[in-house]
């Protein structure tokens, strides 16, 4: 997991091909201008997903982790607390393959922050609890491939 700001987001370009990708398209656009739903910008090895998380508590947040891609979480509208897990800690309840996701029965014990302004990134290693907060909140997720580095 790394949590950063966005103007730090070049930094870590080396650690997988396609974030070169996601940096070059948050300097092209507005993410808190585009409208909610998927965007495609490499097929399926590369989208951005506009969306409004409902509010939610820590208790009902529940830990998912994700096999084959990358999460780029970027809060537009406030800040969103996220739960985290390692997947080394987690038991897995469920795993729906089309939609590349796990869910876990453990609870988060650790919480981060994120700010606008700031990006969280979630490996596949990383169980993560999305969307605590109080209120409605508008988020960009970028879905990124899991692919080897030389790194």
């Amino acid at each position: 997991m790394i949590l950063d700001t966005l103007d730090n987001l070049k930094m870590y370009i080396g650690l997988n091909p396609l974030f070169q990708k996601v940096q070059e398209f948050i300097q092209l656009h507005d993410l808190s201008s585009m409208p909610l739903g998927k965007t495609a910008i490499i097929g399926d090895e590369l989208y951005l997903t506009i969306a409004d998380a409902q509010p939610k508590s820590q208790e009902e947040a529940v830990v998912e982790t994700h096999r084959q891609m990358i999460d780029i979480q970027i809060p537009l509208s406030g800040t969103e607390t996220h739960g985290f897990a390692p997947l080394s800690s987690l038991e897995e309840a469920t795993y729906q393959e089309q939609d590349d996701i796990s869910f876990y029965t453990r609870p988060p014990q650790t919480f981060l922050s994120v700010c606008p302004g700031e990006f969280v990134i979630f490996f596949p290693q990383d169980g993560h609890a999305p969307a605590i907060t109080p209120v409605v909140l508008r988020k960009a997720i970028f879905k990124v491939k899991n692919q080897k580095t030389n790194i």
